[in-house]
């Protein structure tokens, strides 16, 4: 079989993480940090994609890597368009939405700029894999109960997928035949239940549902939040930092550090050890909605992401669910590995790159 050497890069609001993969072995990885002088200098995230490309260059370089050798570079995948699961081919519509910022403005926005540059150069296709985007949502579930809003589908789409097959090896069966439940816990947490290859329904883990996490307060009580908004004693922004940056863990303890909690906890803090638990609960309970989901006909329980290298979080969460099923438990992240892998299936001829954007996931309910 041949051998694919992969340049991967995920583009962070003050890093630029870079791995080099001979086929599915990692022969480089290096997060690149960024001064905020030296990001203060580009008017918008797009201007900073030359800048961060040169840097991932020149440490390739002063590693000895030599791209000319290179198969494929794939890119983290950006606020596209809603668009169902899977490996893109970067092309002009994906750049432009990319630049634009169609669904907003983020640092992953560059993963796929800067893969292209670089591909381009050097006569060898450029890939994104899973984006936050990724929209697979059944109709019933768009439906918020109120006709001005439609539920939207933003999450650890990447992380969510790649456990999701790495499950399914391990159960030695097609992720398109298994019904899972995935629990992506980091700075924020979102719920997935993929139904035969496809998240038919998840929380919004950007911006406003589901459980609380180490710095996002998830659904609060909406009657309170729309008094704090006509309050008078708060901007808009203010409001939104309360629900995303300082909720959660940061609101009640001051902290978004785990282990800064556990420690607290360990040291006899009371309400440490009650929020932590409340943080867990509120996760099994989106567990248990997942559930409902899917009818109760579930494979396995995957806990994933940082906060699942946590002892008391696994197993405050897996005393609540492990009567519907089995719960597996694979911590971290590893979004460098999940694009390098992304590319792959691509590369090996497993599944054909999708042309973005396809069909539209989200059509208008309103």
């Amino acid at each position: 079989m041949t051998m694919h050497r992969i340049l991967v890069i995920n583009p962070g609001s003050t890093s630029t993480k870079v791995g080099v993969f001979d086929d599915e072995k990692p022969i480089f990885e290096q997060t690149i940090r960024h001064d905020d002088e030296e990001l203060n200098k580009y008017k918008t995230i797009i201007d900073q994609y030359e800048f961060r490309k040169n840097v991932i260059l020149e440490v390739l370089h002063k590693e000895g890597i030599n791209i000319s050798k290179l198969s494929a570079v794939c890119g983290r995948g950006g606020l596209l368009r809603p668009i169902e699961g899977g490996t893109y081919a970067v092309n002009e519509i994906m750049l432009e939405d990319l630049k634009i910022g169609y669904s907003g403005q983020h640092a992953s926005n560059l993963g796929g700029i800067i893969a292209n540059e670089i591909a381009q150069g050097l006569n060898i296709p450029a890939f994104i894999v899973d984006p936050v985007v990724v929209d697979e949502l059944d109709p019933v579930a768009r439906i918020s109960g109120q006709s001005l809003m439609e539920r939207r589908s933003v999450f650890h789409a990447l992380n969510q997928k790649a456990v999701a097959r790495k499950v399914s090896k391990q159960l030695e069966q097609s992720y398109n035949d298994l019904n899972l439940i995935i629990a992506h816990m980091g700075g924020g947490v979102s719920v997935g239940a993929h139904k035969k290859g496809r998240v038919i329904d998840v929380n919004n883990g950007l911006d406003g549902e589901g459980p609380f996490s180490p710095e996002r307060a998830g659904t609060v009580p909406i009657g309170d939040l729309i008094k704090l908004c006509y309050s008078g004693d708060y901007y808009i922004n203010e409001v939104q930092k309360m629900m995303v940056g300082q909720g959660g863990l940061v609101s009640y303890l001051g902290t978004a550090d785990a282990i800064k909690v556990e420690n607290m906890i360990e040291d006899g803090d009371e309400k440490a050890a009650l929020v932590y638990e409340a943080m867990a609960y509120q996760v099994a309970k989106e567990i248990g909605s997942a559930a409902a989901v899917i009818e109760g006909n579930i494979d396995a329980i995957i806990l994933t992401g940082g906060i699942a290298y946590s002892d008391f979080i696994v197993n405050e969460i897996t005393k609540r669910v492990k009567w519907m099923a089995r719960v597996i438990v694979l911590p971290g992240e590893n979004e460098l590995q999940a694009l390098c892998e992304g590319a792959l299936r691509v590369l090996r001829e497993e599944e054909e790159a999708k042309i973005y954007p396809g069909e539209f996931a989200v059509k208008s309910l309103v």
